[in-house]
């Protein structure tokens, strides 16, 4: 999933956003209300992390931002209060889920993954097609029985081929799904992560290349 952390503690939005990488999102970070938005009017996020109180333009502002856009992005607010109307007033403001500092980080991670499972068309727990089965929740992919070790990005990158259920996916949007704003989009950092999953993935190969268009697992 693609999320965006929104947090004026930089120590607390890098130490958010390490984590959720670890499960293999891709990251971006904001530290101000003003960076929020304009990253949100760039990147579709399928989840946005947002610290309520926040300097430059105020974390109520930016979730009535996005609720009033047409982004499908899901809100998990932040806030050190502890008080049932302050949750009361964040959930009015259309935010999705609430959690209130300090926070376990396996808690936020498995928040996020709810939110994100929301944020897109129903899906079964295990995706599988052409033998592959993918498992999100325990990060585990096998192969016709067999289990394959992938990295986070190989593992993101199947999924969305996955998830597009035999349709190509373009490699614009699996730049958008599985890495962050401070990839190179001329690296051809897609086409090289596709070489390494058909090579993990073992014969015959099962991702398609359609030649201008993208890759699709047929």
């Amino acid at each position: 999933m693609r999320v965006l952390v929104v947090e004026d503690e930089p120590l607390l939005a890098d130490a958010i956003a390490e984590w959720l990488r670890d499960e293999a999102h891709a990251v971006d970070i904001a530290y101000d209300g003003g960076q929020a938005l304009e990253r949100i009017g760039v990147h579709a996020y399928d989840v946005v992390v947002l610290d309520r109180d926040l300097p430059v333009v105020h974390g109520d502002d930016v979730c009535r931002e996005l609720v009033g856009s047409a982004a499908s992005a899901r809100v998990l607010m932040l806030t050190a209060a502890t008080e049932i109307t302050d949750r009361v007033d964040g959930l009015g403001l259309g935010a999705d889920d609430y959690l209130t500092k300090p926070f376990a980080f396996p808690e936020l991670a498995a928040r996020v993954h709810s939110l994100g499972r929301r944020s897109r068309p129903a899906a079964p727990p295990v995706l599988s097609r052409a033998g592959i089965s993918l498992d999100p929740a325990r990060h585990q992919v096998f192969r016709d029985g067999h289990y394959v070790p992938l990295s986070k990005k190989e593992f993101a990158v199947l999924a969305e081929l996955l998830r597009a259920d035999g349709a190509v996916v373009s490699a614009e949007l699996l730049l958008e799904k599985a890495w962050d704003e401070h990839v190179d989009p001329f690296t051809g950092v897609v086409r090289l992560t596709i070489l390494k999953l058909r090579r993990k993935l073992g014969e015959p190969s099962v991702v398609e290349t359609v030649t201008g268009v993208g890759y699709r697992i047929p």
